[in-house]
C-alpha cells in the first residue's frame, strides 16, 4: 500500500489498551509531545474510560476515541482500516495479540507493540510476514525497554566498527526499577509454556530464509565475572538477543560473522544469586496453574509503581563491541525502564513510523531495521543516552 493512499485513513496514530498502566502513561506522551496536526486517538474496550482518560490527557481534547476489543475481530480490522499506524500494550500478546496483527497485515497498518515473548514473535513471523510485505504493512515487535536500548544500542556500536569483518558485541544490562501488574503476568505465561515456545521457534527456523555467506549468532553466555563490565555478567535469555540477531541478519553492516551475547551486570556476587534463585522460583511457580493464579493475584494487570517509585528507578545498558582491531563502547541509559522510558520509547517509535523519512520496509522488522538512525536521533532529544567510545585494541 502506498504512503499516499495510507494519508487518506482518518488517524496518524491509534494507541491501543490506552487505558492500561502502560497505555495510559504513553497516551499522556503522545498527548504532551505530538506535533501540531498530528491525528492521533485512543482505542480500547471501554468508551467511558476512554472519555475519561482524554479530558486528563494535556490538551487531549483533540485526540480522537475508538472502541474496539481485543476479542472481536470485526472490530479490531476496523480498527487497523482507520489508522497509519496502530500501537498496542494489549497483552500477553500471545493470548491477545495475534488478531490485530492479522487486521493490521491485511490492511497495509503499521504494527507496534511492547511484547517480550518470544513465541508471539515467532508466531507472527511465520503465519503474518508474507501477508504484511504484500501488503506494505511494517510489523515492529519490542518497542520498549525490551528491546529498543538492546537493538539501537548494538546498531549504533556496530556503526563504529570496522565493515566487512567478523564482529562481536556484548551487551551488559543494569536495572533498579519495580513492575508492574502485566509484566508479571506476561512473564508468568512466558515460564509456563516451554513446549510451545520452542516448538514456535523450530517453525520460524524453518520458514526463515538462509544467509548465505554470512553467518550470525546469539548464544547464551556462561556465567562469569566480566572486567570489561566490572561485575558479574548473568546471561539473561530474555527476547533481547534474538531482536538483535534479527537485525544482524538482516543488515550487512553487521558483517560476515557476527556474534551476540547478552548479560545482566551485577555487582555483587551473593545478589546475583539470589536472582538466579528468584527467577528459577518463578519459573518453578508458573508450572503450577494455581500457583501461578494466586501469583497473578498479587498484583493485577493495570497497577504498577507509582510515581515515587518509578522516578528513582533507573537503568543502564552497556555494549562492547570488538572487530578489525577496533574497541567500542556504548552506553545507552535512562530513567524508569519498565514504564515512564517504555512509554517514550513507544511513543517515539509510533512517532517515527508516522512522520519520519525512512527505509523501505515491510513484513516483521526490528526497530533497528525499520527506523535506525531516525529513532535514535528521536530518542537522544527524548532524554535517553547514546553514549559512544573507541579505542585501538
Amino acid at each position: 500500500m502506498s504512503r499516499a493512499k495510507k494519508t487518506e485513513r482518518p488517524y496518524d496514530i491509534v494507541l491501543f489498551g490506552a487505558t492500561g498502566f502502560v497505555g495510559t502513561l504513553t497516551a499522556r506522551y503522545l498527548a504532551a509531545h505530538a506535533p501540531e496536526g498530528l491525528r492521533w486517538a485512543v482505542a480500547g474496550r471501554s468508551e467511558r474510560r476512554l472519555e475519561e482518560l482524554r479530558e486528563r490527557l494535556p490538551g487531549g481534547a483533540g485526540a480522537g476515541v475508538l472502541r474496539a476489543d481485543a476479542a472481536d475481530p470485526a472490530s479490531l480490522r476496523e480498527l487497523a482500516r482507520r489508522t497509519r499506524v496502530l500501537a498496542t500494550t494489549v497483552g500477553p500478546y500471545v493470548t491477545h495479540g495475534e488478531e490485530l496483527v492479522a487486521a493490521c497485515a491485511d490492511s497495509g497498518t503499521d504494527y507496534l507493540d511492547l511484547t517480550g515473548e518470544p513465541e508471539f514473535v515467532d508466531l507472527v513471523y511465520v503465519r503474518h510476514d508474507t501477508r504484511a510485505r504484500e501488503t506494505g504493512a511494517r510489523l515492529v515487535h519490542a518497542c520498549g525497554f525490551d528491546s529498543v536500548p538492546h537493538d539501537l544500542g548494538v546498531y549504533v556500536t556496530v556503526r563504529e566498527l570496522p565493515e566487512g569483518v567478523p564482529l562481536t558485541v556484548d551487551g551488559f544490562v543494569r536495572v533498579d526499577a519495580a513492575f508492574s501488574g502485566g509484566t508479571l503476568a506476561s512473564a508468568l505465561n512466558q515460564f509456563a509454556r516451554p513446549l510451545r515456545m520452542r516448538a514456535a521457534a523450530r517453525d520460524r527456523a524453518r520458514h526463515e530464509p538462509r544467509l548465505p555467506g554470512r553467518r550470525v549468532s546469539a548464544p547464551v553466555g556462561a556465567p562469569r565475572f566480566a572486567a570489561e563490565a566490572g561485575a558479574w555478567a548473568l546471561p539473561l535469555p530474555t527476547l533481547d538477543p534474538r531482536i538483535v540477531a534479527r537485525s544482524a541478519r538482516a543488515l550487512e553492516r553487521y558483517g560476515p560473522d557476527f556474534r551476540y551475547r547478552h548479560y545482566a551486570a551485577v555487582r555483587h556476587l551473593p545478589v546475583a544469586l539470589g536472582g538466579v534463585a528468584a527467577v528459577g522460583t518463578l519459573a518453578a511457580v508458573a508450572q503450577l496453574p494455581p500457583a501461578r493464579r494466586w501469583l497473578s493475584g498479587r498484583l493485577s494487570p493495570g497497577q504498577g509503581p507509582s510515581p515515587e517509585r518509578r522516578a528513582r528507578s533507573w537503568f543502564s545498558a552497556r555494549f562492547v563491541g570488538e572487530g578489525g582491531g577496533r574497541r567500542v563502547r556504548t552506553e545507552v541509559a535512562g530513567g524508569d525502564p519498565g514504564y515512564d522510558e517504555t512509554a517514550k520509547m513507544f511513543a517515539e517509535s509510533a512517532l517515527c513510523l508516522a512522520l519520519d523519512e525512512l527505509p523501505a520496509t515491510a513484513g516483521q522488522v526490528t526497530t533497528a531495521v525499520a527506523m535506525g538512525d531516525a529513532l535514535v536521533r528521536r530518542l537522544r532529544d527524548a532524554g535517553i543516552t547514546f553514549r559512544t567510545s573507541v579505542a585501538r585494541r
